[in-house]
């Protein structure tokens, strides 16, 4: 399902993945992002696993999926546009669609809940494009902007000459 859900609100929180599947705020229990180039994008969790993602509270910079070793967390190849997941992002651009998006307590960001999961909101793909990574390899990143949600005591973002704008 694409947007809200009934009974969750923004800012609830979650102990677990499991816990956010079902409740039905994102069903994959490991995957970061839920969709298909059908459908697009239903959510993501942010939650660490790439050392591309930046997270500015209301705007995020979200790496794409595939590409990287399970056991080391290094991208290891390039990610594609073909990817299920990376494809149901560019889907949710193309048609507007908004996204669910959860942050994870593994996150590296001062927006992450100190445990757990929380729902932040719906927010739209912006754009995207792709880069060099940090390990060297291409990845897909996604600019998703909060539509109407608090900040959760963010700060204002300032505006920069980021490769997104």
């Amino acid at each position: 399902m694409i947007g809200e859900l009934p009974d969750i609100v923004v800012g609830q929180t979650f102990p677990s993945r499991r816990a956010l599947h079902d409740a039905g705020v994102h069903r994959p229990l490991q995957a970061g992002i839920c969709g298909t180039k059908q459908t697009g994008a239903e959510s993501i969790v942010v939650s660490g696993g790439y050392k591309d993602d930046e997270d500015y509270g209301a705007v995020i910079i979200y790496t794409g999926h595939g590409g990287r070793d399970p056991e080391t967390q290094k991208q290891i190849a390039n990610q594609s546009l073909t990817d299920p997941g990376n494809a149901a992002l560019v889907t949710s651009y193309l048609e507007g669609f908004p996204v669910r998006v959860v942050r994870g307590a593994q996150s590296r960001s001062p927006y992450a809940p100190a445990e757990g999961y929380r729902y932040d909101g719906l927010f739209s793909v912006s754009s995207f494009g792709s880069t060099m990574g940090v390990d060297g390899f291409l990845v897909w990143q996604f600019r998703l902007e909060a539509k109407n949600q608090p900040e959760q005591g963010a700060t204002p973002i300032q505006k920069t000459t980021h490769r997104f704008q």
